[in-house]
């Protein structure tokens, strides 16, 4: 089991094999759908023409991500007493409906890894080889388990704008159990299922 915490080296992913069980640590950063059109529409294809108004959170995700990790998760949370917010389940949601976006968002932010489930396509495959990056797969069905693993809402944003499973929730997390499945050197498990299915189906005597 290899112990990786956030911000993550590109040397320390370039040694990562699909396969590799690792344990991650550190701050993260969940978005989905809206997140990464978000993050598309105002940031990186705006010509360098960022809104005044989002000057602020652009600076902040910068600081965030580089060098960590984005989390395709829709979470259930809750509010405390106190106010503080509190995970209630964390499972991946489904990363293919970012395969339009994914690699820019990582090239852009510098990131070194997505976490998500069912594995992502040829344009994400050859951004993670540019950029230095792993695609992580999360065991689906583990919502509340994942959750434990998320040990604090560090801060939240576009809450009001996008809702809870849309919104940018940093978390500060502590030994989630992830399994890389598409590597920084062309590697991905879910390109071979695809392979050896496609062989099985022509294989078969219709």
């Amino acid at each position: 089991m290899i112990e990786l915490t956030t911000p993550i080296s590109e040397e320390q992913i370039r040694k990562l094999k699909i396969g590799d069980s690792v344990l991650l640590s550190g701050t993260v950063v969940t978005g989905r759908d809206a997140a990464h059109k978000y993050l598309i529409e105002n940031f990186i294809r705006s010509g360098g023409e960022i809104p005044p108004q989002e000057k602020a959170l652009h600076d902040r995700l910068k600081e965030l991500l580089k060098e960590s990790v984005i989390y395709h998760c829709g979470p259930v949370v809750r509010k405390d007493e106190q106010g503080k917010w509190h995970f209630v389940a964390a499972g991946p949601t489904t990363s293919i409906r970012e395969e339009p976006y994914q690699a820019e968002v990582m090239e852009y932010f510098t990131l070194r890894g997505v976490i998500g489930k069912g594995g992502m396509g040829p344009k994400t495959l050859e951004g993670l080889k540019k950029v230095g990056a792993c695609y992580f797969h999360a065991v689906g069905g583990a919502a509340t388990l994942i959750a434990e693993c998320c040990k604090e809402v560090i801060e939240v944003h576009k809450y009001q704008e996008f809702g809870p499973p849309e919104a940018f929730w940093v978390l500060r997390v502590e030994k989630f159990p992830l399994v890389v499945t598409m590597d920084s050197h062309g590697g991905s498990i879910h390109e071979k299922i695809l392979e050896d299915s496609r062989k099985a189906l022509e294989s078969l005597e219709i």
